[in-house]
């Protein structure tokens, strides 16, 4: 999406905010909201010179505030707002496949179609919600800005994971999230370290930022890894070796333990937030961030309500086509003899991720590692420690029992990931070696769930 994550490294959340500017925090004090704020404020004289005080002063004022921002004086104008939002990119070619993902669908086509259809769909509206997140981003200025990047960071993971959970594929929930993870720690931050690489001897990043962001990397993953020695220690494996799956026995216990750790992760979010955008910003700016910020400094695109309904109209659009991707999914997997596993681990998040990973490999290349570090292991901790504990909460609330239970296989991949990306980027530097080194246990992992 768009690129998508938690205000990490200069505030890359969201896709194309990632893309297009490096510092979020500032780039927000740069736009025209200060001109929309002086309409505002020219805007609050009665429209009545005699009806200067009393109620009818409030209520002028208000209807006024109210015209001037669906009017959207001093920005851009409705017309080309959504003119850039479906012709400002050629991953906007893609969208011909919304309404044959709708077709597909309805008409019951073969499972193949209606899974490619609604795959391909999601891409370019991954794509979108970055670019409708971040225009209304810019507008509503520093503060909400970030909280609504740190909430929409991950859209098509949520939708995608919440379309899932409601139907009842509680594997693919698991598996899509743990795929996004290691798509975004391995191969997007293997891709990048590459491809940078290749370009320059070494890339150079803070350390130190780098380290809070893995630290707590970390410490979800030894969050997933708890419940699973919970359910070993009570449940002996069968005679012939298979991994036993959760029983009666447990499942009230494993229950307990997700729904704690799930509110325990999105507390420790939320401090992460607060963290690293008021108590310690300075581990996350880049050293050369002055010349960076006249350099990147973004043109708003949009006005405030056409970004709204955008984002509205996008979301809404993509709940539709993520709710026909997973329905067609297990028919797909049958009829075709295509693992499960792998269509949730490898597949769904490059639907999610494409426009991202892009932006994370052309930043690498422009030597702005901070920017490609922010994209894949703050987009990572996004969705360890906020959107997987939130659908767990969801599950809870419509009675689905999603846990933090993952297969034992599933849990040592995720833990020598973590293990590997920890130890690489410890020293603040990145060559193309480290790069491949990532790379090839993703198609390590990859591989090895194929087989499954």
């Amino acid at each position: 999406m768009r690129a998508k994550t938690i205000l990490a490294f200069n505030g890359y959340q969201t896709g194309q905010s990632k893309a297009k500017c490096g510092h979020r925090d500032h780039c927000s004090l740069t736009t025209p909201k200060s001109r929309l704020s002086e309409t505002l404020m020219s805007e609050r004289q009665p429209l009545i010179a005699g009806r200067a005080n009393g109620n009818g002063h409030h209520r002028g004022g208000s209807f006024a505030k109210l015209r001037a921002v669906l009017t959207a004086e001093g920005q851009p104008s409705y017309f080309s707002s959504f003119k850039w939002i479906l012709f400002g990119s050629w991953w906007n070619v893609l969208l011909v496949f919304i309404p044959l993902s709708f077709i597909a669908h309805n008409l019951n086509w073969d499972a193949a179609y209606r899974f490619s259809f609604s795959f391909f769909a999601i891409m370019p509206l991954a794509k979108l919600l970055g670019e409708a997140t971040d225009q209304l981003a810019i507008e509503l200025g520093e503060t909400l800005g970030a909280l609504l990047n740190a909430s929409f960071g991950n859209a098509v993971e949520i939708i995608v994971g919440i379309a899932a959970l409601l139907q009842g594929e509680l594997r693919i929930v698991q598996t899509s999230m743990l795929g996004s993870i290691l798509s975004n720690i391995l191969l997007v931050l293997g891709c990048a370290f590459f491809a940078g690489g290749v370009k320059r001897h070494e890339g150079k990043f803070d350390a130190t930022g780098a380290q809070a962001a893995s630290s707590l990397m970390t410490l979800s993953c030894i969050t997933l890894i708890i419940p699973a020695a919970y359910h070993a220690s009570f449940v002996k494996p069968p005679k012939g070796g298979d991994d036993p799956s959760p029983d009666d026995a447990t499942k009230p216990g494993l229950l307990l333990i997700s729904r704690g750790t799930s509110i325990i992760l999105l507390v420790l979010y939320l401090a992460y937030l607060w963290f690293q955008l008021r108590t310690h910003p300075d581990l996350f700016k880049d050293e050369n961030e002055e010349e960076q910020e006249e350099e990147e400094r973004e043109e708003v695109k949009m006005n405030l309500p056409a970004a709204a309904l955008s984002l509205l109209a996008v979301t809404l659009v993509t709940s539709f086509c993520a709710d026909y991707l997973v329905a067609s999914i297990e028919e797909t997997a049958e009829r075709y003899n295509i693992p499960e596993a792998f269509i949730g681990l490898i597949l769904l998040p490059i639907v999610a991720n494409a426009a991202e990973h892009f932006t994370a490999v052309l930043m690498a290349m422009k030597n702005k590692m901070e920017v490609t570090i922010g994209i894949a292991v703050g987009s990572s901790i996004q969705i360890s420690t906020f959107v997987i504990p939130l659908l767990v909460i969801v599950g809870w609330i419509t009675h689905k029992d999603l846990t933090l239970f993952f297969a034992n296989f599933e849990t040592v991949a995720l833990f020598v990931s973590v293990l590997l990306v920890n130890m690489l980027i410890q020293d603040g530097k990145s060559n193309y070696m480290e790069g491949l080194m990532l790379v090839g246990l993703y198609l390590v992992i990859a591989l090895a769930f194929w087989a499954s």
